[in-house]
C-alpha cells in the first residue's frame, strides 16, 4: 500500500481500525497494513473487517493482562510474575482460584470479546444489507464470522452458558439478555466457522500484496476443530484437522526457537497471528508503530539498574512446577524457559548470548523477581530489532512481536488425540512422532533425546498426547482449558485452590447490574 497518511475509522467503529500486518522479509522491510484514505471505495464492509483485526490488537482482552490471567495463569506451569507488589490482586483471583466478581481484569475481559462480538455483528448486517456478492466482499463476511465465532468460543470455555447476541446491539434495550445454554452457543459456533471455511481463502495472498495475516480457511477448520476437541467430537477433530493438513499450506518448522523469533513470524508453521508492527525509530515516533503490549507485558522486568534488563511488565512466567516436573533432556525445555542468572544459552537454545541478572527476591531489589521468564517471548527480542526501533535500556516495550494464536502443531497433536480416543492407536503414534521428532532436532527414531513413543494401548497414548500437549504449548494458554476439558483440572490444580466450580469463572457483577437482573450470574457462583 502506498505511504500515505493513516485514516482511522473512528466514525466508524469509535475504535481505531488499522491493522498491522507482518511480512515474510525482514524486520524493516515490514509495512503495516491499515486503512487509508484511498481505500475508502473499498467499502464500508472492509472498513469494518480490518477494525476487527485491530481490536484483536488493542483490545487487552484479547493481547494483554486479561488474556493471560485467564488462559495461562490460571494453569499449574504459569503464575502472574512481575514483582510482588505488582497486581498482587491476580495471585488470589487466577494463581489460587478466588475468583472475582468486580475487578479490572475480568471486567476487561468479559467487555473486550463483547465489543469484538458486537462489532462482528455490525459487519456481518452490513455484508447482509448490502447482498454483497464480489469476492472481497465475500471473503470479509468469513471474515467476520470467523472473529464472532472466535469471541463466542473464548467466552463459552470460560464462563459456560452467556448471553448470545445474533445481531448488532442498537439501543441500551438490545443488551438486556440472559445466559443462553452452552449448546445454543456452540451450536452458532458451528454455524459461523461453516460460512467461514467456506469462504475464507486458502492462502492469505487471496487478499492482494501485503496482506499477509489475515484469515484463511486452515485457520477456519484450525479453530473449528479446537471447538470439536472441546466437546468431544474425535470424528469431527479428525475431518477437520485432516483437511488442514491436506491443503499443503502448512508445516513444522524444523527449529522449535524459529516459531518465536521475529523470522518466524507468519512462517510455515503459523496458521494465525495477531499482527504487530514497529518500524526504525518507533520507540519516539508514533507514526510507524502499531504495535501490542503482548510482547512487553510478558518480558523480563527489572526494577533498578542496570536498566538493559527491564524489558517489560514481566507478567507469565513459568512456575517452579513446570520447572521440576519437564523432562531436562527435552531441548524444548531451555527454548521455553529463560533462567534468572544464567547465559540465555545463545542461539542453540533461542538466546542472543546474554547473561541475565540473578534472581534476588519477590521484589527484585537488586536483581530480578522472578527465577524464570517466558522464553517464547524472549525469543523475539532480537538486539538489533531493540536497536532499529530505539525500544532499548529503560523503554521496556517489545511491541513488534506477534501473538500466535493459532499454529500447526496443534493440528497434528489434536488428530492424534482424537484418532486414539476413535481407537486408531498407529495414527496417534506416528502424528505425536512428528512433534516428538521436531522437538529432538529431528533425530529420527533411533535417538534417546525426546524418544519414540510407539502405541500400546489407548490409555498409555492418552497419558503420552496430555504430556506431549504440556511441552509442546507450555506458555502459550493452552493447559488450563486441557485440564478442564479432561478432567484432570482437580487432581492437578486442586494444590493451588482450584474446585470443580473454578472450571467457569463468575459472570461480572457489573454485566448483570446493568441488566438489572435479567442476566443471571452462573450457578455455582
Amino acid at each position: 500500500m502506498k505511504k500515505q497518511k493513516i485514516f482511522y475509522w473512528t466514525m466508524l467503529l469509535l475504535l481505531p481500525a488499522s491493522v498491522l500486518v507482518a511480512g515474510c522479509s525482514k524486520f524493516l522491510d515490514r509495512k503495516p497494513l491499515t486503512a487509508t484514505l484511498e481505500d475508502l471505495n473499498q467499502g464500508q464492509l472492509e472498513g469494518q473487517v480490518l477494525g476487527l483485526y485491530s481490536n484483536l490488537r488493542t483490545l487487552p482482552g484479547f493481547s494483554t493482562l486479561p488474556w493471560v490471567d485467564f488462559h495461562s495463569i490460571r494453569d499449574d506451569d504459569a503464575q502472574k510474575g512481575s514483582d510482588i507488589n505488582d497486581g498482587a490482586e491476580i495471585v488470589a483471583e487466577f494463581d489460587n482460584f478466588q475468583y472475582s466478581k468486580d475487578d479490572w481484569a475480568p471486567n476487561t475481559y468479559w467487555n473486550d470479546h463483547y465489543t469484538m462480538i458486537n462489532l462482528a455483528n455490525e459487519a456481518v448486517y452490513t455484508a447482509d444489507s448490502l447482498d454483497v456478492q464480489d469476492a472481497a466482499s465475500v471473503r470479509n463476511l468469513g471474515e467476520a464470522c470467523f472473529f464472532r465465532a472466535y469471541a463466542y468460543f473464548e467466552l463459552v470455555k470460560t464462563y459456560g452458558d452467556v448471553p448470545l447476541f445474533k445481531q448488532p446491539i442498537r439501543n441500551p434495550n438490545d443488551g438486556i439478555r440472559d445466559k443462553s445454554p452452552a449448546a445454543q452457543v456452540y451450536a452458532f459456533i458451528d454455524s459461523n466457522l461453516q460460512v467461514a471455511a467456506q469462504l475464507l481463502p486458502v492462502t492469505s495472498a487471496a487478499y492482494g500484496e501485503g496482506y499477509t495475516g489475515r484469515l484463511t480457511r486452515g485457520a477456519a477448520n484450525t479453530l473449528w476443530a479446537q471447538t470439536q476437541l472441546f466437546r468431544g467430537n474425535w470424528a469431527q477433530v479428525v475431518a477437520l484437522t485432516t483437511d488442514v493438513i491436506n491443503s499443503g499450506q502448512y508445516s513444522l518448522e524444523a527449529e522449535f526457537s524459529d516459531i518465536w523469533r521475529d523470522r518466524g513470524e507468519n512462517g510455515k508453521e503459523s496458521i494465525w497471528e495477531m499482527q504487530a508492527y514497529s518500524g526504525p525509530g518507533a520507540a519516539t515516533n508514533s507514526a510507524v508503530n502499531y504495535g501490542s503490549d503482548w510482547g512487553t507485558m510478558q518480558q523480563v522486568r527489572r526494577n533498578g539498574a542496570p536498566v538493559e534488563w527491564n524489558l517489560g511488565w514481566g507478567w507469565n512466567t513459568p512456575t517452579d512446577k513446570l520447572e521440576r516436573d519437564w523432562p531436562a533432556d527435552d531441548p524444548r525445555k531451555r527454548k521455553t524457559i529463560l533462567y534468572s542468572g544464567q547465559n540465555d544459552g545463545g542461539a542453540e537454545f533461542g538466546g542472543y548470548g546474554a547473561t541475565l541478572p540473578p534472581y534476588t527476591n519477590p521484589s527484585g531489589n537488586g536483581g530480578l523477581a522472578q527465577r524464570y521468564w517466558n522464553k517464547k517471548v524472549y525469543t523475539g527480542n532480537d538486539p538489533a530489532i531493540r536497536q532499529a526501533t530505539g525500544f532499548i535500556n529503560n523503554n521496556g516495550a517489545s511491541p513488534w512481536i506477534n501473538h500466535r494464536i493459532l499454529r500447526y502443531a496443534d493440528v497434528i497433536l489434536m488428530l492424534a488425540e482424537a484418532a486414539n480416543e476413535l481407537g486408531q492407536g498407529d495414527v496417534a503414534a506416528a502424528n505425536l512422532e512428528l512433534i516428538r521428532n521436531r522437538a529432538s532436532g529431528n533425530r529420527g527414531q533411533t535417538r534417546t533425546v525426546v524418544p519414540y513413543i510407539p502405541f500400546q494401548n489407548q490409555a498409555q497414548m492418552r497419558a503420552a498426547i496430555k504430556a506431549e500437549r504440556r511441552w509442546e504449548f507450555a506458555m502459550e494458554g493452552y493447559r488450563f482449558y486441557d485440564l478442564v476439558r479432561w478432567g484432570d483440572a482437580q487432581q492437578e490444580l486442586g494444590p493451588l485452590g482450584y474446585t470443580n466450580r473454578a472450571r467457569f469463572y463468575p459472570i461480572p457483577q457489573k454485566a448483570i447490574d446493568l441488566t438489572g437482573g435479567v442476566l443471571t450470574q452462573n450457578p455455582e457462583w
